[in-house]
């Protein structure tokens, strides 16, 4: 009979001003020279440093059914710049004249060493092991990146990722969920990805290499929608913990003598509201 495997969650936290990887036992988290810290008070930073963060468009089967659409008949993905890096405890910045950041609850697979050209069956043993993650996105900037999703989803702050490191953890049958001032609005599971883990490490390494530390995400169930300045959103996936941000209005607006600047069109009424939003009857979200 195969034993359950055992697992250890490592975070990276500021500690007397220098970033130290711990283990966090209990409450508590514990540096590799014995000092400790309350993993309450402690100033995290994002459990990996990653060269790449690479995600996944649909792959929740509640969220394909949300939207109406029929899923590819493989995965599409788009790039997060690591500038857009945020921590559990971070600030998320909704750009000032923007109204549509929406959350997206997620699982993040950490690469743990160099990944190239492998089978679905043999990508596990590439994998260090999973994080929390909420890929947010702007959507007001939809229209003019929607191909590339730029702006959309690689706008700094846009990626929290934590609050730790998990090795050890079995991705099957786990449930994914996202609260926003404490009221469920997302409840997923792993079980409604269409491709799993192993299959998107697999996919992306064909032609893409990747190195220790890289995020790949994994999709969203049905249910993000806009948040706004002032709310507490947490993402909680069964044995990895719940990553906490909150919501601030950036300190200045998006500049207007040079880009593309926010739109309110239909599509992106519709992809920040969970599609067919007129039809549907649902409000403009709060500004």
């Amino acid at each position: 009979m195969t034993s359950r495997a055992t697992t250890i969650e490592y975070r990276r936290v500021l500690l007397d001003g220098a970033a130290v990887q711990v283990v966090r036992e209990g409450d508590e988290l514990i540096a590799p020279d014995g000092r400790t810290v309350k993993a309450s008070e402690a100033h995290h930073l994002p459990p990996v440093t990653p060269s790449k963060v690479i995600a996944v468009h649909l792959n929740h089967r509640s969220r394909v059914a949300e939207f109406g659409v029929t899923l590819p008949p493989a995965p599409t993905y788009f790039h997060k710049p690591v500038s857009a890096l945020n921590s559990h405890g971070g600030a998320v910045v909704r750009p000032e004249g923007c109204k549509y950041l929406n959350y997206e609850g997620e699982i993040g697979i950490v690469i743990g060493r160099t990944c190239r050209n492998v089978a679905p069956a043999q990508a596990g043993s590439y994998i260090a092991g999973f994080t929390v993650a909420n890929d947010y996105g702007l959507h007001d900037f939809r229209d003019t990146d929607a191909g590339s999703m730029l702006r959309v989803k690689g706008s700094d702050t846009l990626c929290p990722l934590g609050p730790g490191l998990v090795t050890g953890w079995d991705f099957h049958g786990k449930y994914l969920r996202t609260y926003v001032n404490g009221e469920l609005v997302q409840d997923g599971s792993t079980d409604e990805m269409e491709w799993d883990m192993h299959y998107l490490v697999a996919d992306i390494a064909r032609t893409i290499t990747l190195e220790p530390g890289d995020v790949l995400l994994s999709g969203t169930p049905a249910g993000s929608r806009p948040v706004r300045p002032g709310d507490t959103v947490e993402v909680e996936a069964e044995g990895l913990g719940r990553l906490t941000n909150h919501i601030v209005t950036g300190p200045t607006a998006i500049r207007t003598d040079v880009g593309a600047q926010p739109t309110e069109s239909e599509e992106v009424r519709s992809t920040a509201l969970g599609g067919d939003w007129e039809l549907r009857g649902v409000r403009a979200p709060r500004r």
